[in-house]
């Protein structure tokens, strides 16, 4: 009896084995791209490493010169201080802390009590600083010449004294007498002008100087300085006299104003930035500011101003209960 086997041929069997072979082809492939990628990478990065720098060309040493600017006299932005002339000094100090109109030395009555470049000194609680107390003064005129006698009439000869004949000793003295030397004419002006002064009241102040004297600061004397001198002196004096002819209208209160004073003297935007009094005491204020006569800005200071002119961002004025 024959026994057979048969066998079941399972259909697509040679296509699997070619896909498994064709998988491990790709595999390696894909690695061996890898393994070079890699190998290149760490060539790049070793021969950076490792190979001489090239060399640097030197290039030869240039000078330039440059226009460095003047150095100002005083800090910029530095806070005006105006100087009695009583404190003006011929030299300016030595640490420029102020503008003014004048130069000035730093000296204080008190030793040192604190930091502020003030000297230190007793007076009254105010928001600013006055170092000295004296009254308000307006400018006006003096006494006026008066006129000149008229002269009287020359008597008629008939009528003039006839004069003694000389004696000997006279005439001798006549002779030998030395002319008597002419007088000087007086330099002094014919009619005197009081200055205008404004009002001080010493104020309470705890600063750092420590040189011993009357109470002054560090100040510079400047063209700007001088300037803004007149233009507070022109205004205030204008306001001591409306003040005092309004003084039943006004209430107390501080107002503070922003000006510029432009190349040739005349205020422009004039604003009110502050008042704490009323209106009449504004238009005061105001009116004050508008009718200052001032001069045109020498040409030193206004080629260093902006077209506008030159800024007072806080012009105050305050009336206190005992004034």
């Amino acid at each position: 009896m024959t026994t057979a086997n048969i066998m079941f041929a399972q259909p697509g069997g040679g296509m699997l084995d070619h896909e498994h072979d064709a998988r491990k082809v790709l595999w390696a492939l894909l690695a061996a791209i890898f393994i070079h990628l890699v190998v290149a990478y760490l060539l790049a990065v070793w021969g950076g490493v490792f190979s001489p720098a090239a060399p640097i060309e030197e290039q030869p040493v240039q000078l330039t010169f440059v226009d460095l600017p003047q150095a100002p006299l005083v800090p910029k932005n530095s806070a005006f201080m105006e100087t009695d002339e009583s404190k003006a000094a011929a030299q300016p100090p030595k640490e420029k802390t102020f503008e003014s109109n004048a130069n000035s030395i730093a000296a204080s009555e008190l030793p040192a009590t604190g930091e502020a470049p003030l000297p230190s000194q007793t007076g009254k609680d105010r928001p600013f600083v006055d170092l000295e107390t004296h009254p308000h003064s307006l400018q006006m005129d003096g006494a006026q010449p008066q006129p000149s006698v008229m002269p009287q009439e020359n008597p008629t000869p008939s009528a003039a004294p006839q004069p003694a004949p000389l004696t000997a000793a006279e005439q001798f003295a006549l002779l030998t007498a030395r002319p008597t030397p002419a007088e000087e004419p007086s330099t002094a002006p014919a009619s005197m002008r009081s200055a205008y002064r404004a009002l001080k009241d010493r104020t309470r102040v705890s600063g750092r100087i420590t040189n011993r004297g009357i109470s002054s600061v560090n100040a510079l004397g400047t063209p700007l300085g001088r300037y803004q001198k007149i233009v507070t002196d022109s205004v205030g004096s204008r306001w001591y006299t409306y003040v005092d002819q309004k003084r039943d209208l006004i209430n107390i209160g501080t107002l503070r104003l922003r000006f510029y004073v432009d190349r040739n003297g005349a205020v422009k935007n004039l604003k009110v930035t502050e008042n704490s009094s009323n209106e009449a005491f504004a238009n005061v204020c105001l009116q004050s500011v508008l009718e200052a006569q001032l001069p045109p800005i020498p040409e030193e200071i206004a080629n260093t101003l902006p077209p506008e002119g030159l800024e007072f961002e806080a012009f105050s004025f305050t009336i206190y209960p005992n004034l």
